[in-house]
């Protein structure tokens, strides 16, 4: 099944665009999940009823890739988590075009890679940004940035389970993290490397 997310950031924004697009997909209105919420809100009540909605071998549909979250790692995270429950993702509009519902796909699976690549140029971004920021606070005596809201034991124990291979919805239960905030804080999963075939390279045997 199919099932359909769009998002604009206001109230006053116009969800409409997407829902065509979404519809023009095959997607029925009554399976189209929707918020008038900015990415950057934990508390997107459209986006954890589909979550929650979702089952094995379901496919979300987006309009384009940053619907869904804030910063590409956030969207990565996601895409992790619902492979891992078996739920494929595919986007419409975006140049880079993923579909991780089907893993035999090659481009497919380059897409996911070069979506890990720009998550950690993104990231790298933003500490090289935080660190002048920092720099420049110290000479003039002021302080930066907000305090953290996440225990960071708790987020070392949440990266650890998930690279046991427990799900985010596991990993929000054990920790009393939400998932959304798990996809906001914790790293990219690395990226697969992938051989000249376009197939992710074979786990080495012992």
């Amino acid at each position: 099944m199919e099932l359909g997310y769009a998002r604009v950031s206001t109230a006053k924004q116009d969800l409409e665009r997407q829902i065509d697009a979404l519809t023009a997909a095959g997607i029925p209105a009554e399976r189209i999940f929707v918020d008038k919420k900015s990415g950057a809100h934990t508390d997107r009540p459209g986006l954890t009823a589909l979550l929650d909605y979702a089952r094995e071998g379901d496919v979300i549909v987006v309009h384009t890739l940053d619907r869904l979250g804030r910063t590409v790692r956030d969207t990565l995270n996601l895409i992790h988590d619902l492979t891992d429950r078996g739920v494929g993702l595919r986007n419409l509009a975006d140049p880079i075009k993923v579909n991780s519902s089907d893993p035999s796909d090659p481009m497919g699976q380059l897409a996911l890679v070069l979506l890990a690549l720009f998550a950690q140029m993104e990231r790298t971004y933003m500490l090289e940004r935080a660190a002048h920021a920092r720099a420049v606070a110290a000479k003039t005596g002021r302080r930066t940035g907000r305090p953290t809201v996440v225990d960071p034991d708790k987020l070392t124990y949440a990266i650890h389970l998930r690279d046991a291979g427990h799900t985010m919805a596991e990993i929000a239960v054990k920790t009393g993290i939400t998932r959304a905030t798990l996809y906001r804080h914790m790293p990219p999963r690395p990226a697969t490397p992938v051989t000249a075939a376009g197939q992710p390279e074979p786990a080495p045997r012992s």
